[in-house]
């Protein structure tokens, strides 16, 4: 399927190369009568308000009637989420996820009375509650967190109105999604043979890696072209998103809207600067990183569609899922045997869609469910596709580890270190794949592949959290997000981080309205601090074994039953610095030191 030009339907792809959505739910019926017990449950845990605080008994009851009411609305929303991602034009289940949403929204205004009663509760007390009730220590860790939070939580009715609105702040994200899967189509792309080809998102990649200039030219201007004659609604839309984050902000009384999201997480906002501020002191290193690019593409101009093609061409080889599955089992042998026999049974027991087809969610992702672990590919086959195969599985494998060791409220980790598990898999597969070739070609194909996820992971994804920190910092202003600040300080962030070598063309300036993160809540920058995290890692498993091993598994399975900084502590890895970053960034010019000693041999 790899090798078809055509973009099937949805019906036309093998049952075996889709997820196993029966696992959730064997049919549509069956999710309906759970949705029903969803909806029944708001009463039930509404009759909790004004009780939380009679005894320990009363709070136990009802945290554990919200745990697993919680659980249950986790599998409705995976099936639902799911059947609708491998079809976005399918309109049965656009409407079961608008249906879940007006659910939940009411549940979450049904229990803002949480929160507040809660933090009401003196800590004299409280210890009352656990040395009285000592099933209420399962929820210790939650309480804890929770009452962290106590200066930006508000009165009950408060909470409750803020709850309701939770829907309508999903708006800018449901309609970006729309617009940018749904309903945009893109004009052909034009190869250097004038053989026009289909662009779609996901193919949109595909091409701007392929050696043919031509070809990633047109796809590139075509697309962005697109984009751009709708700037003045793509614009609106992330007005709104960051319109809403800083509503939120504001009426929670954190200082901005980058604090009260790292504030979820118990992140501090210093790892946010401490990221931006390192990668600038090591901006040398991606200019030269774009000269090399220039001179090894043997072009007088380097422009923005040259950015991901190999370097090194007549490597480059089509790799069958098969065998990207048996790469990826062996590569991840230093993590162990218990590691790579939950591996294989994610490869046996179909948790991956793998192909594209029409209509299907672009990129890749992972969801982790109490089930299973559920995992979005779009595969074509190249180099970058395997190690997006290691990516999502070490997302998988996080989730599945954490599920298994952790109760359903201590389970689910934050994002912080969402990235760092899916990094050190697509280190260790690098690392594999370096020590299997003694070929001078295929070393510096591989070498280019590890300087494009520097360039890429901490590089872009840095650049991205200061785009986004720059329109947080314009909305608190009082400002709006027009087209035209938003081009423009994205072009000034592109010419800043790309360097002189550059062209700065004027389509790149509408990239900000094709990237999804944008509408994740200050997401962007942890891919780069866990992709520092993970060489890290990495290197501390290759060096030391089991005892890293054994460290970093004790990781995989925290969940959030420690604070994010603890558990990466726990790991080897200490985030509140700048070390992990400026070391990663070291390894990234030494690996152009070793790219350019290749090229002189």
């Amino acid at each position: 399927m790899e090798n078809e030009h055509r973009i099937p339907k949805r019906s036309e792809v093998p049952v075996e190369d889709t997820w196993a959505i029966e696992d959730l739910y064997p049919t549509d019926d069956a999710w309906e009568e759970d949705l029903l017990r969803l909806q029944a449950a708001q009463s039930a845990l509404a009759a909790y308000s004004g009780q939380l605080a009679v005894d320990g008994k009363m709070l136990f009851a009802y945290l554990q009637h919200s745990e697993q009411t919680n659980v249950l609305a986790e599998r409705l929303a995976a099936y639902a989420m799911r059947q609708s991602d491998v079809d976005t034009r399918n309109a049965h289940y656009q409407e079961m996820v608008g249906r879940l949403m007006n659910i939940a929204v009411s549940l979450d205004a049904a229990c803002s009375f949480e929160t507040p009663e809660i933090m009401a509760i003196s800590e004299e007390r409280l210890q009352e509650f656990y040395a009285g009730t000592p099933e209420l220590e399962r929820y210790r860790r939650y309480i804890t967190d929770l009452r962290r939070r106590k200066a930006h939580i508000l009165s009950a009715q408060e909470e409750k109105l803020l709850a309701a609105a939770g829907e309508m702040s999903q708006t800018p994200s449901n309609v970006f999604g729309a617009f940018s899967n749904a309903d945009l189509t893109f004009p052909d792309a034009v190869d250097a043979q004038e053989k026009a080809l289909p662009l779609s998102q996901s193919t949109f990649i595909t091409y701007q890696e392929s050696p043919d200039r031509v070809l990633r030219k047109s796809a590139y201007e075509n697309l962005y072209r697109t984009y751009g004659g709708f700037k003045n609604t793509a614009a609106a839309v992330i007005n709104a998103q960051m319109k809403q984050l800083q509503f939120f902000a504001d009426a929670r009384k954190y200082g901005s809207a980058l604090e009260a999201s790292l504030d979820l997480n118990n992140v501090p906002v210093s790892v946010y600067y401490n990221l931006i501020d390192a990668v600038h002191q090591n901006m040398d290193k991606m200019h030269r990183y774009v000269r090399l690019r220039k001179r090894m593409l043997g072009v007088d101009e380097l422009h923005f569609y040259d950015v991901y093609t190999q370097l090194v061409q007549g490597v480059d080889k089509k790799i069958p899922f098969a065998s990207a599955k048996e790469t990826v089992y062996h590569a991840l042998a230093p993590l162990g045997d218990a590691y790579r026999t939950i591996l294989k049974e994610g490869f046996d027991s179909r948790w991956i869609d793998i192909y594209e087809n029409e209509g299907k969610r672009a990129g890749a992702y992972s969801c982790g469910v109490a089930v299973h672990p559920y995992v979005m590919l779009n595969y074509t086959g190249t180099l970058d596709s395997q190690f997006t195969l290691a990516h999502e599985m070490g997302h998988a494998l996080h989730s599945y580890l954490s599920n298994q060791t952790q109760n359903p409220v201590d389970a689910g980790y934050v994002i912080f270190v969402a990235e760092v598990a899916s990094t050190c898999n697509e280190a260790l597969l690098m690392q594999y794949l370096l020590s299997k070739t003694t070929d001078r070609q295929e070393r510096m194909y591989l070498l280019n592949h590890f300087l494009e996820q520097f360039k890429g992971t901490v590089y872009r994804q840095t650049m991205f959290a200061e785009f986004e920190m720059l329109m947080g910092k314009l909305v608190s202003e009082g400002k709006t997000l027009t087209a035209e600040v938003l081009c423009s300080e994205y072009s000034r962030l592109n010419a800043e981080y790309f360097g002189e070598e550059m062209v700065l063309d004027e389509h790149i300036a509408m990239e900000w309205a094709r990237i999804p993160h944008f509408y994740f809540n200050y997401y962007v920058f942890q891919y780069a601090t866990g992709f520092s995290a993970a060489i890290a890692l990495s290197r501390r498993i290759l060096k030391e074994g089991e005892p890293a091993v054994h460290d970093y598994l004790e990781f995989l399975s925290g969940g959030c039953s420690k604070s994010p900084i603890e558990l990466l502590k726990g790991a080897g890895v200490d985030m509140t610095g700048p070390e992990p970053v400026n070391q990663a960034l070291a390894l990234f010019g030494e690996l152009l030191d070793e790219m350019e000693a290749l090229l002189e041999a």
